[in-house]
Formats: structure tokens, sequence, C-alpha cells
């Protein structure tokens, strides 16, 4: 049980600060996209892949005080930033995981917006369909997002850049 929390420990340790749980849960559903090892179950909804079991593992975490989950005022909203408390960085001393080429995924996917981050993980989401009909289902799911074509072909070039440091040296 503890080695899937530990590896979401590691990936907001390795991030820094992660601002936003919808970041969050696309951070982690790229990762696992990109074959890093983590065992959460994802399944459509309103902001693209959305993982319930990985809401309740972050919750779990907050309240065994491993992680910081701070509530901030936002125009408008709340965001919840996540990042590493001393004691989560005591337990992640007991499971060592380090993958250099994850740490290195994760904070460039940290330093991208959560709007394109949704997006990439939509593609991804749909990634065994032809391109034409991905970008058709992004236009038809997320039409308040108003994305535009550039930025499905931004997505697909962002994901192999991902693919391209995500290999093992």
């Amino acid at each position: 049980m503890f080695k899937d929390h530990a590896k979401i420990m590691h990936a907001v340790f390795a991030a820094g600060e992660i601002s936003g749980r919808k970041k969050l849960q696309k951070i982690i559903y790229i990762a696992k996209k990109l074959s890093f090892p983590f065992h959460e179950k994802f399944h459509f909804h309103f902001y693209g892949p959305y993982s319930e079991e990985l809401t309740l593992r972050i919750e779990e975490l907050c309240n065994m005080g491993y992680l910081n989950e701070v509530k901030e005022k936002k125009a408008g909203y709340y965001q919840y930033c996540y990042s590493i408390t001393d004691s989560g960085k005591e337990f992640m001393k007991m499971h060592d995981m380090e993958i250099p080429t994850m740490e290195v995924c994760l904070v460039d996917m940290n330093d991208q917006s959560a709007r394109f981050l949704e997006l990439v993980s939509t593609v991804l989401y749909f990634e065994e369909l032809e391109r034409e009909e991905v970008a058709e289902k992004i236009f038809t799911l997320k039409s308040k997002q108003k994305y535009t074509l550039e930025e499905v072909d931004e997505a697909y070039l962002y994901i192999e850049q991902l693919k391209g440091k995500a290999k093992p040296q």
C-alpha cells in the first residue's frame, strides 16, 4: 500500500510545489502514460483524465502529515498547492525510488499550465484514435476550453518531447 503513496510523494517532491488539484492529477496521469510506475486507475471526467484513487491517496498523505496542502484564494476561486513536509521527506528515505528521467519529466510538466496539461492528458487518453479523431473529441468534449488546432499540435509535440526525456540514459 505505502509504495503507491511513496511514488506520489516522490512526484510532488521532484516537481517541487504543485499548484492545483487538476494539475497534480494531470501530471501523474501523463507520467503513468509515459510508463512511469503509477498504478492509479483513471477515467475521463470534466477536466480530462481523473483518478479517485489518486484523490484519496493525496488526502491520506495530507492526513498523515506527509504532504502539505495549502488553500490559496485566486481570482474568484480557491487553488490547492501541494508540497512535501519534513515528515514526508523522512518517509521517503525509507522508500528510495530514484528515477532521474521521471524527475526531469515531472519538473518539465510542473512548468506547464494546468490548461495545457489538461489538453496533453486528453490527447493521451484518446491516443488509440487517429489524430483527426482526437482533435474532434477535444473540440467537442473540451469546447469550453476553446483549444485550437495549433494547441493540439503543440500537445502532440510536447508528448514526443516528454517521451524522449523519459527514456533511460
